[in-house]
């Protein structure tokens, strides 16, 4: 286990900023994190979980300890003739996670597929697409408090979900390095295919009895044809949460903008923000090294050499701009460092 001094950190974040950290350390195993935990030199040092850098925009150097999860491990907890609980280490890339998945044949995951980052991380934002949430096939987590090492067990009830929430985004935030994730699966593939464009994306494949392959394999080219590559033009996929609003305020902007794209979603109405933000005029439009992506309205991108600030002002134009015509304040989803 290396700790290393002055660490450059543009290779470990999707937006490619530079900017480094105090000290890093890359752990692969629980007790080499408590180790570290428990190292006299950073017990009272600011501490940075890292693990894909997808969902993060630093916007300064980090005065600290930076800890990259490498816990990659996969185990088989227990089953029956309907479902499986298989436990993930945090630090283990998503979307290889769920080809094992599906590579094994078990439903759940598939229309999470391609979304960047590491299992650690979905718990924390609830993380969602085409209908599907975490939540929905999640049993419990391990977590290793930062202060004194200690292993904590969280159920679903104690992660406290919402829509890209949880407990650690809240009074947890910044307290707990997630090691390990149970999931509960299907064996007999019980599939989500009616939201957003899965459908169609299976009618342009030829399939008409789609397996849980299918149905990855749908939801990767639909990903693929909207969304940018981290690794040619950075950026952390969606930078805002799809707001939701009271029925009124659907309403009123509905009437005055027959387009709007809106969704029920308990006993409110969830409004597609990348909707909003081209209405406002975003969508590809470019200021210095900064913009919104031309096919996604919602996924802010660095052209190459911008800054975490400059990034973080051209949202703040964006938010601006949207409360100022609809009245509706877009929630960052993105970490703020």
């Amino acid at each position: 286990m290396k700790t290393s001094e002055n660490y450059s950190l543009k290779n470990h974040n999707t937006f490619g900023i530079e900017i480094s950290s105090r000290w890093f350390c890359s752990v692969t195993k629980i007790t080499e994190l408590q180790e570290l935990l428990g190292d006299i030199r950073f017990k009272n040092m600011p501490k940075l979980i890292l693990g894909g850098g997808s969902n993060i925009l630093f916007t300064k150097d980090f005065n600290g300890l930076v800890i990259q999860n490498k816990i990659e491990n996969i185990q088989l907890i227990s089953e029956n003739k309907d479902s499986i609980l298989i436990s993930v280490g945090g630090g283990m890339n998503w979307h290889a996670f769920v080809l094992n998945t599906i590579e094994h044949n078990y439903s759940g995951l598939e229309n999470l597929s391609l979304i960047p980052g590491c299992v650690g991380a979905a718990p924390i934002q609830n993380i969602g697409a085409y209908g599907v949430e975490i939540k929905n096939t999640f049993h419990s987590l391990t977590a290793i408090h930062l202060e004194d090492g200690s292993l904590k067990t969280f159920d679903a009830t104690a992660c406290r979900f919402g829509y890209r929430d949880s407990i650690f985004k809240q009074e947890a935030k910044n307290k707990y390095a997630i090691v390990e994730v149970t999931f509960e699966l299907k064996k007999n593939n019980v599939l989500n295919t009616s939201y957003g464009a899965i459908e169609e994306e299976l009618k342009k494949m030829q399939v008409n009895h789609p397996t849980v392959k299918d149905v990855s394999n749908a939801v990767i080219a639909i990903r693929q044809s909207k969304l940018p590559d981290p690794k040619v033009i950075g950026n952390a996929g969606s930078f805002f949460k799809n707001p939701e609003v009271p029925l009124e305020t659907y309403d009123r902007i509905k009437s005055e903008n027959p387009a709007l794209v809106g969704y029920p979603a308990s006993g409110k109405m969830k409004l597609a923000a990348g909707w909003l933000i081209e209405q406002c005029g975003w969508k590809g439009k470019r200021i210095g090294n900064c913009g919104m992506h031309e096919k996604q309205a919602l996924v802010l991108v660095n052209y190459g050499g911008a800054t975490g600030k400059e990034l973080l002002e051209h949202a703040k134009k964006v938010q601006e701009s949207v409360e100022q015509k609809f009245g509706v304040y877009l929630e960052m989803e993105v970490n703020i460092i």
